[in-house]
């Protein structure tokens, strides 16, 4: 059993708090960076939350759109 199985299971129930937490860490990350990194801090998060099964959003929310492509 992996890492990421381990946290899925830990925190199945609890998505929304989960992805509130990477955005956390990003921001936390992006501030410490002064931004400079904040397209690959932006990546990362999208991954972690999709791995994690959290996606930030109510369900009565409209799907957002995806990020443009990266240049």
């Amino acid at each position: 059993m992996s890492v990421f199985d381990k946290l899925k299971g830990m925190l199945k129930g609890h998505e929304d708090q989960a992805s509130k937490g990477v955005d956390k860490a990003g921001d936390y990350v992006d501030g410490k960076t002064q931004g400079k990194y904040s397209s690959h801090v932006d990546t990362g998060q999208a991954k972690l939350k999709e791995q994690l099964g959290g996606t930030g959003q109510t369900p009565d929310s409209p799907p957002q759109p995806p990020p443009p492509p990266q240049q």
